[in-house]
């Protein structure tokens, strides 16, 4: 009896965020991890990486990766929250697909987990916001290029609360062996110098974990980011700021700009 397909969620912006060529797409991730600088701080347990093109923030999401290097052995589930820029829902998205594919090949999804978290009223199960979204696609790419074999949880936020967010992120916290991964642009479209100086501020704001102060003129992710302040307070982690720009900085004028930043988490000392 043939085996079943696996239902499987295509990339949709290879090739415009990112190489669609595998081998081209190997050789720029690399390059951005080899330019990062070596991470000296604790064990992380999240980080917060941007999510737009590579040509914009690829220097800056490589920093927060790159602090995974000597710990990725050890990561066998990554659970990837975002915004949904595309289709408006209420709530949590899950996806109902068994696997998510880049030009570096398939990922499952840890379908049991997901499962585990279709009880709560405001967790829906919905491909459609997942099919054209790239908050947690262009995260994909430097995980595979990192780690050798992990489960994915790709989870979407809506129309949702800081609290629900953090609900949701409590249920799959999971020791070690589990990395929260937070995807999240700063500010949009100011020009330079304005962009510099929110950006500072939402940075300020995240590392003293002040969730509440956080709004859709922050970052794009502010919900996901929120949530994700609120349970890392009840863990007992600390924000180490690994990376701050904006698009003047990397690509594009600074007539209108966007703001990137990365950061790991990871417990007091």
């Amino acid at each position: 009896m043939p085996e079943r397909a696996l239902s499987v969620r295509p990339p949709a912006v290879a090739g415009r965020f990112y190489p669609g060529d595998p081998q081209k797409l190997r050789s720029e991730v690399g390059a951005l991890m080899a330019a990062s600088a070596g991470y000296t701080g604790s064990r992380p347990a999240a980080l917060i990486a941007p999510h737009a093109g590579y040509v914009y923030s690829g220097k800056v999401a490589a920093t927060a990766f790159a602090a995974l290097r000597e710990i990725a052995e050890s990561i066998t589930r990554v659970v990837v929250i975002g915004p949904a820029h595309y289709v408006p829902f209420r709530g949590v998205a899950v996806p109902t697909v068994e696997t998510f594919e880049t030009p570096l090949g398939r990922i499952a999804l840890d379908r049991e987990a997901i499962a585990g978290l279709t009880d709560l009223p405001f967790v829906a199960q919905a491909d459609a916001p997942h099919a054209p979204e790239h908050a947690l696609e262009v995260e994909l790419p430097f995980l595979q290029m990192l780690l050798k074999d992990f489960a994915l949880v790709p989870l979407l936020v809506g129309d949702a609360t800081p609290q629900q967010v953090a609900e949701v992120v409590a249920r799959l916290w999971d020791g070690p062996r589990t990395l929260i991964v937070i995807s999240s642009d700063l500010s949009h479209y100011h020009d330079y110098e304005t962009a510099q100086h929110l950006d500072a501020a939402t940075a300020a704001l995240i590392e003293r974990g002040a969730w509440s102060e956080l709004g859709s003129g922050n970052a794009c992710g502010f919900l996901p980011l929120a949530g994700f302040l609120i349970e890392a307070a009840q863990r007992g982690l600390n924000a180490q700021r690994l990376g701050l720009c904006n698009s003047g900085d990397t690509a594009g004028d600074r007539a209108s700009v966007v703001g990137y930043g990365a950061w790991a988490f990871a417990p007091r000392r």
